[in-house]
């Protein structure tokens, strides 16, 4: 009976929960046969991913140039649609299904998401203001003005790397969303561009007024490197790779430069777009908003107003040598004409309806790049495409989710993550009424450390799953082990201070206490963690200084560099395949919702002591007592949710296990009773309620069992419509039907009642869970940058990527020092969290 009971649960589970929960029948048809749910499903997804299939996905997206916006592009979306719609097994309409942002098609593909009972597939189409490049110099000028040195600004490469050679020009070197125009001045070094680094300047009395910054990349988001540089009146900014921050893979330790070997290429170039990205994402024209054909423009405030460009560490060393001691420090001249309009962009979407319709797990990948993007974003590209494969199997084998599954490959998020805000911006009530997480994959692959970012509620489940999948390389270890990997490539010299930046940024990046970093910016997370409050998380794996040189946004980030060094074999790929099938069959087919509350209040607590150390260092006055106080409820309430969330999820499976030996036994009977029919030469007509193989509505278990074509009511006996005269026929149809009454008695014998009552139970504990992150939401914002809405993290204004903790407090000590402020920020956080104390408590 145990092992029966197993079967028909393993069969019917997940639609007899859907139609609890939803009062409704759910599903996407009836399929017979054994239906996969919970680890079976689990199990079944694992066996799909293959290196293979995820190198032919990266050779078919990362062998061309496909800049957001372009031919290219457009092409990609159309390859992402048609993966979509043959593995999800959508209908294919006639014509393309791309609809125009803002158009009923476009709004109705969305807001119907809740509605569909079949997969479907779509392109949305936005119309964000974007740049590219017209023409652009650097030039070293005599005292007369005269041009005496004029730099190669593009990349240079051979045939070596076949599509690097033939692309190297296909995209300028450039920055995106960069100011137009031209400027002249002397070069000023500014080491990173960080605030420190502009502020030690000032205390060396070096004016910036009318110069050119020239910086390094790292340590903070190139946009706010051009920006510090503007705030203090320079007139331009250049901004360079330099091999000192390669670690130990550089030509002094005698790595040879790529292609010849994993060193940097000193001719590569980093672009990127300059887009103040703390400031607000998205169309910089339409903040707060979605970027429509016919969309009121505004003057974006969140790029800069001096001219930029990116250079190579070559071009670099001949800029530098005019400043160093002895140098002649000539005029600089730098030129970049950009065309500034209106660009189409696409994002492909994909949808699995679930039996709960109005609880969505979306997941993303951007798909653009700033050239071809082996590694960002098509490893992450490969890796999806194999999750998709794996959820398309599934559904093959009968798999409905419990819940609703979204899958977005966005647009233009190197721009400054322009499609995913914009389709935030664009539906943000449906995203706050439904959406219950959002995993992220931006790269997968560029080094050998795994890394994982999450919101804190989702710390444990990110690192549980990372925990049971296999390490990529390693025999007999995890991929959670990976997260401790560095790579192999080691050297007697490395730079003290790129060392000491990198060491700070891995110990910021793993803030969380169970080493599962935290989520600011830089990737299509943000409008879900910083206008919606979604749970999200974001994997992949990175490079280390020990890695060869990842030529982020480079023509060198090319499928040769990946299978070259990046990841030959493409086992790591995989492993992130893995990992994000599995959490997304996960969430979608828990009982309970795996938001961790109590984690995520117990870590706001080292966010204050965070804060107390900072204002202990300044002469601001501020008490944190009742601040501390409702952290201190608030852990309370979640810790009474987790006693809740376990007795209603532990009451509804004992439920479902008693429905399960109702519906075995009324099975068995059923037979019985069709065999005494054939016995005596009759037909038996199957009855779809009593031996169905799809699943039992909730509506359906309050009726009696009673086999088709045999009423009681049309014989004496009451239970068959002849007389058996078969040997002991009549008294063993008399023991079945005993049998059967005392098993299944009258129609009130199952406790619908009960099990309706705990599927509310667990519905109602689900809300509070999913209520958790968004009460971290201030309709207010963060101080001048009101689009970050979360009081609880968001990207240091200062940083660009990386989180800051409590922000608007945090920076009312740090940027501000203003203890009024900071009186204030401590205040509206504490009754934030008291308003969310209370809407979770139970």
């Amino acid at each position: 009976m145990q092992l029966n009971v197993a079967v028909v649960l393993d069969k019917h589970e997940a639609q007899w929960l859907g139609s609890a929960f939803a009062d409704s029948p759910a599903g996407h048809g009836h399929y017979r046969g054994k239906v996969l749910f919970g680890k079976k499903a689990e199990q079944k997804f694992l066996t799909v991913p293959n290196a293979d299939s995820a190198i032919a996905a990266s050779r078919q997206y990362a062998t061309k140039p496909h800049l957001a916006g372009s031919p290219g592009d457009f092409e990609t979306a159309k390859d992402f649609l048609k993966l979509l719609q043959t593995e999800l097994g959508t209908t294919v309409p006639a014509a393309l299904p791309i609809y125009s942002a803002g158009t009923p098609q476009s709004r109705n593909a969305t807001l119907g998401i809740t509605k569909l009972t079949a997969p479907t597939a779509w392109i949305d189409t936005y119309y964000p203001v974007m740049n590219t490049p017209l023409d652009h110099s650097v030039e070293i000028l005599d005292e007369q003005g005269n041009t005496v040195r004029a730099l190669e600004l593009e990349e240079v490469a051979d045939g070596t790397d076949p599509e690097a050679g033939e692309y190297y020009d296909a995209v300028t070197t450039w920055h995106g969303l960069s100011r137009g125009g031209s400027a002249k001045g002397k070069l000023v070094y500014a080491n990173y561009g960080r605030k420190e680094d502009y502020d030690e300047l000032t205390a060396k009395g070096v004016d910036l007024n009318g110069t050119i910054v020239i910086t390094r990349y790292g340590g903070i988001f190139r946009g706010l490197k051009a920006s510090g540089a503007q705030e203090r009146g320079a007139v331009a900014c250049l901004i360079y790779s330099d091999p000192r921050d390669d670690g130990t893979v550089t030509a002094e330790n005698g790595y040879a430069p790529y292609p010849y070997g994993p060193a940097r290429n000193p001719n590569s170039v980093q672009r990127g777009s300059t887009q103040f990205l703390s400031i607000y994402p998205g169309d910089p024209t339409t903040p707060g908003y979605p970027s429509y054909e016919n969309s009121t423009r505004t003057e974006g405030t969140n790029i800069p107003s001096i001219p930029s460009l990116p250079l190579s560490w070559a071009n670099a060393q001949v800029l530098l040598a005019e400043i160093k001691e002895g140098g002649q420090n000539r005029t600089i001249s730098l030129v970049n004409n950009v065309d500034d309009r209106v660009i189409p962009i696409w994002n492909s979407m994909g949808v699995i309806p679930g039996h709960i319709k109005d609880e969505v797990v979306v997941v993303g990948n951007h798909r653009d790049a700033w050239v071809m993007g082996a590694s960002d974003p098509s490893s992450g590209t490969a890796s999806i495409h194999e999750v998709i494969r794996g959820l398309g199997e599934l559904l093959r084998n009968g798999w409905t989710p419990l819940r609703t599954i979204v899958i977005a490959s966005w647009d233009a998020e190197e721009y400054g993550l322009i499609g995913s805000t914009e389709w935030g911006e664009d539906f943000a009530d449906w995203i706050s009424q439904y959406v219950v997480a959002y995993f992220n994959l931006d790269s997968s692959v560029s080094g050998t450390r795994f890394r994982a970012l999450a919101t804190p509620s989702l710390a444990h489940f990110v690192r549980g799953i990372a925990e049971e999948i296999e390490h990529p390389t390693k025999p007999g270890k995890t991929l959670w082990d990976a997260s401790k990997d560095h790579g192999v490539l080691t050297g007697d010299h490395i730079d003290a201070e790129a060392l000491a930046a990198y060491e700070v940024a891995e110990a910021s990046a793993a803030a969380d206490s169970t080493g599962v970093g935290l989520l600011g910016s830089g990737s299509d997370f943000t409008v879900f963690v910083q206008r919606a409050g979604v749970p999200s998380n974001n994997i992949g794996f990175e490079s280390t200084l020990q890695d060869p040189v990842y030529h982020y946004h480079s023509v060198f980030d090319s499928e040769r560099w990946m299978e070259t060094y990046g990841d030959p074999g493409f086992s790591r790929h995989i492993a992130i395949a893995k990992h994000l099938g599995l959490q997304i069959v996960r969430f979608a087919d828990s009982i309970v919702l795996p938001i961790n509350t109590t984690h995520h209040a117990q870590e706001l607590e080292a966010y204050l002591d965070k804060v107390e150390a900072i204002a202990s260092t300044t002469s601001l006055d501020v008490d944190f007592t009742g601040l501390r106080g409702a952290i201190h409820r608030l852990q309370k309430a979640s810790a009474k949710l987790d006693h809740e969330k376990t007795k209603a999820e532990k009451k509804l499976k004992k439920l479902l296990r008693r429905l399960a030996v109702r519906h075995l036994v009324r099975g068995k009977v059923h037979r019985a009773l069709c065999h005494l029919r054939k016995v005596v030469g009759k037909e038996c007509a199957h009855s779809e309620r009593a031996v169905s193989t799809t699943s039992t509505p909730a509506h359906a278990m309050e009726k009696p069992f009673e086999c088709s074509k045999m009423s009681s009511k049309a014989s004496a006996g009451g239970l068959l419509p002849f007389q058996p005269r078969v040997g002991r026929a009549p008294a063993w149809a008399k023991e079945q039907h005993a049998h059967a009454a005392a098993n299944i008695g009258h129609k009130h014998s199952f406790p619908v009642k009960k099990f309706k009552k705990a599927a509310k139970r667990v519905r109602a504990a689900n809300q509070k869970l999913k209520a958790f992150d968004r009460g971290f939401i201030h309709e207010e914002g963060i101080k001048d940058r009101e689009w970050y809405r979360n009081l609880d993290v968001a990207p240091g204004k200062w940083l660009g990527y990386g989180a800051t903790t409590f922000p608007a407090l945090t920076e009312a000590f740090t940027i501000e020092n203003n203890a009024t402020l900071a009186k204030y920020e401590a205040k509206r956080l504490q009754d934030l969290i008291e308003k969310l104390t209370n809407e979770i408590r139970v």
